[in-house]
């Protein structure tokens, strides 16, 4: 029974600290400046909004952690690397930093658990059908976990783009890790996502739309720096194949998104950092969707993969090919949304060019003028010189 108890707990100790630092950490963005103003076409909102919120779900967090759970050096490593990341986001929230300098510190932070024994040594192999089941990383272990944390931390900061998205796909994401770590009888890391999905429940009232404060930064990149790290702690250590597959369907969403940015950049030949407005959040939005609309569907998104994860993890072939069907469903959906979407950007297109072409084509026939009214000539007389002796006549 403890075994669900204290993971309930820490839900929600983690819950009331954040949602009772919020307001406290909203005044304090306010009193530093770290407002995000509505300056290019990818924000939504229309007026000036504090960030910062993510300090809140922090301190939740980590005051929960420190609370219920026996700090072990892998542990110990993770909380240092994410004081860091905390850090660097506060800064840049105030005070944007250069692409590269975030990258930077982010290595950084990543190295600290992956040199501490936070490292994925064996991977499943998803080739079925060899003779070795799995794969030793050897020498590469450091650095694709390094690789993998880092491409983690950006990837929820980049979905971080309506209100209430990334708090609310990271409780859905940590929830599917909770059961999952239950299942698999790892209490630690079900009380440590317990504590992150509590942090973030505590701040969504706050964030949801219209939002009274964003997490920024500090909140995004810590969101994903916590579950990439906890994932390599408990989820990569099964030697089975959720081992694999489980961590990617449970941060399916914005994993895909962080891969079609960057894919879809390079494709155009723009600099792959570069922020751009074609994540999925905002072709949800040119498809005519309000932002809770938008927010609705992704979140369906994520219960689905996340679901399929928590199904996957308890084995079976049977299990598996409903998984299999579930995730090819959600390949359809998608693209349908894609494709309705090219759709309805090419017609609207159409349907500004169109008025342009007819506005010239009636101003250069030559019958209104001559049947109009004497004050209509001199508006065709500077665009129709050939014609303007006859039209005298």
């Amino acid at each position: 029974m403890s075994l669900f108890l204290i993971p309930l707990a820490a839900l929600v100790l983690s819950f009331v600290i954040s949602f009772a630092l919020t307001p406290l950490v909203k005044k304090f963005a306010q009193l530093v400046g770290a407002m995000d103003v509505p300056k290019d076409g990818r924000r939504m909102h229309k007026v000036p909004i504090p960030r910062l919120g993510g300090l809140a779900i922090f301190l939740g967090f980590l005051l929960t952690v420190l609370l219920l759970v026996d700090l072990t050096p892998q542990l110990q490593s993770i909380l240092l690397g994410s004081v860091i990341i905390v850090v660097l986001g506060v800064i840049d929230d105030i005070q944007p930093l250069r692409a590269w300098l975030k990258l930077i510190v982010q290595i950084i932070a990543a190295l600290i658990p992956a040199c501490s024994g936070v490292v994925v040594h064996i991977l499943s192999n998803p080739v079925f059908f060899t003779e070795n089941n799995y794969i030793q990383l050897g020498v590469l272990a450091i650095p694709i976990t390094v690789i993998w944390i880092v491409l983690i931390t950006n990837a929820v900061n980049l979905i971080d783009g309506l209100d209430g998205l990334a708090a609310g796909v990271s409780v859905i994401a940590s929830l599917s890790v909770i059961v999952v770590a239950l299942v698999l009888g790892d209490g630690i890391t079900a009380v440590i996502m317990a504590a992150l999905a509590g942090g973030c429940v505590g701040f969504i009232p706050y964030n949801f739309n219209p939002a009274k404060i964003f997490m920024g930064d500090t909140g995004a990149t810590f969101l994903g720096y916590i579950m990439a790290t906890v994932s390599v702690m408990g989820l990569f250590k099964s030697y089975a194949i959720i081992s694999f597959v489980v961590p990617f369907l449970i941060l399916g969403l914005p994993i895909f998104d962080t891969c079609f940015a960057f894919c879809r950049r390079l494709a155009h030949g723009k600099n792959p950092m570069a922020p751009d407005r074609s994540h999925v959040h905002h072709r949800l939005i040119d498809m005519g969707l309000n932002q809770k609309q938008a927010v609705a569907i992704l979140y369906v998104v994520s219960v689905i993969l996340g679901l399929s994860a928590v199904v996957l993890a308890t084995s079976g072939a049977l299990k598996a090919i409903i998984v299999l069907c579930a995730i090819c469903a959600a390949v359809l959906v998608a693209s349908q949304i894609f494709r309705h979407s090219h759709i309805m950007q090419m017609s609207q297109g159409e349907k500004m060019i169109t008025p342009e072409e007819e506005t010239p084509e009636t101003e250069e026939t030559p019958e209104p003028p001559a049947e109009g009214s004497p004050a209509e000539k001199p508006e065709a007389t500077p665009t129709e010189d050939p014609q303007d002796p006859e039209g005298e006549a």
